[in-house]
């Protein structure tokens, strides 16, 4: 079945378009009918979870018409976590009430907006009206959806609980764009504060400094250390400037690609451990998305192994994600969670000790969800001051700049007062 996007009429006249599933161009325009929208243009036409294609336009209504594709919904289709949550929520919902599978996911076609999102549903509503399980189904776009949640859908369809599993999931998935997004959020104001410091103070050296230093360049006089330092740095910029940006960018590019690579990111990911103030915040995320995926996975009625298999993919810092894959290869043997951690030294004390009180009572699942709670919170609270102490550093280093530009400038002047007195 082919998805179609489409433009037409609706009751009152007004021009609506969308995406639309259907057998045909023919079939869509009977499918729209009966929602009261008169087609007028088919703008393109995809197999499900394909791409859509323009055809040849005609003034016909109803057939194959081709136009444009609007790149601006396109480029605002792109699906992230938050709809993933919705769409999620949404089918726990409609399995809860009692909805066949089937008739839940035709229902998310005609609801999701992304039109992305709106491809994907139908693809794997179409394969599980041929047969194949939800889980299997959502494997073709694992890019999309991640291995955390298709084996939680797996363990879900496997134990006959998948709108429960849909719950835990939604609940899960919107917290952890919680969490980025109130990381994002704090760092998203230095960043702009640099920028736009960095601007001012390229302006200053480029073409305020210039003007005013040029008064001193016939004179005799001895200038501070200061000045000759400015003088310098607004010369080098001045010009160097086609030399220092491209060096700029080549810097930044080539650190991004060896904190990527295979041997740049483990060494950086250990540094990144050990900074101040902020290393205690990464491990801290770390743990914290540790115990919460694997609280929920456990929970679903995902083995643990397997478990631990796709926790060691969600740690993003290879130092910690090498303890959990430690702690697998413990576990085959016959071992505890609780040892591999200890002994790692990389996961705080009070994280191995509750992991132990777990599988000894039986309740490592809410062991795991009380470690998650705890380290979440205190990354929150962590996160908040680093955004209050931020604010007055940035402001007092950008002063401090413009303070110095400011001094370097004046002394000069100052000292040619006192030698014409």
């Amino acid at each position: 079945m082919a998805v179609f996007e489409y433009r037409g009429l609706d009751a009152g006249g007004k021009t609506v378009s969308g995406m639309k599933e259907a057998e045909s161009a023919k079939a869509l325009r009977t499918v729209l009918r009966r929602d009261g929208i008169f087609l007028t243009d088919v703008l393109g036409q995809a197999e499900a979870g394909g791409v859509i294609k323009g055809g040849a336009k005609t003034a016909k209504p109803g057939a194959a018409l081709g136009g444009d594709i609007n790149l601006r919904k396109l480029a605002g289709g792109r699906v992230n976590t938050d709809d993933i949550a919705v769409m999620t929520r949404q089918l726990a919902t409609l399995l809860g009430a009692g909805v066949a599978l089937v008739e839940a996911l035709a229902a998310m076609v005609d609801q999701v907006e992304k039109e992305q999102l709106k491809r994907v549903v139908s693809d794997v509503k179409q394969h599980v009206n041929e047969g194949k399980s939800l889980a299997d189904s959502l494997q073709a776009h694992v890019k999309i959806f991640g291995a955390l949640y298709i084996n939680m859908i797996r363990a879900g369809e496997s134990s006959g609980a998948l709108d429960s599993v849909l719950l835990r999931l939604a609940e899960f998935t919107e917290g952890q764009a919680r969490l980025r997004q109130k990381i994002v959020g704090t760092m998203i104001y230095p960043a702009i504060m640099m920028v736009i410091g960095g601007g001012v103070l390229v302006m200053l050296m480029t073409v305020v400094v210039p003007k005013v230093t040029k008064i001193f360049s016939d004179m005799k006089v001895t200038l501070p250390w200061t000045t000759q330092f400015l003088i310098f740095t607004s010369n080098t910029l001045q010009d160097f400037w086609f030399l220092i940006l491209p060096t700029f960018i080549g810097g930044a590019w080539a650190f991004v690609w060896w904190t990527g690579s295979e041997q740049g990111k483990p060494t950086w990911d250990r540094w990144v451990l050990k900074f101040p103030v902020f290393g205690p915040l990464v491990r801290q995320l770390a743990v914290a998305r540790f115990a919460r995926t694997l609280s929920t996975l456990l929970k679903s009625g995902v083995p643990l192994l397997n478990a631990l298999d796709i926790v060691k993919n969600v740690i993003t810092n290879t130092v910690m994600s090498a303890v959990v894959d430690q702690a697998r290869d413990a576990i085959r043997e016959g071992e505890s969670i609780a040892n591999p951690l200890k002994k790692s030294g990389e996961f705080p004390p009070l994280v191995y000790h509750m992991v132990a009180i777990g599988e000894r009572s039986g309740q490592l699942e809410d062991m795991l969800l009380n470690v998650a709670d705890s380290y979440e919170s205190s990354v929150n609270v962590r996160i908040g001051a680093l955004t209050a102490l931020l604010e007055p550093m940035m402001i007092v280093l950008m002063g401090a700049v413009i303070a110095f530009v400011a001094f370097s400038i004046l002394m000069p002047i100052l000292q040619m007062n006192s030698m014409v007195h």
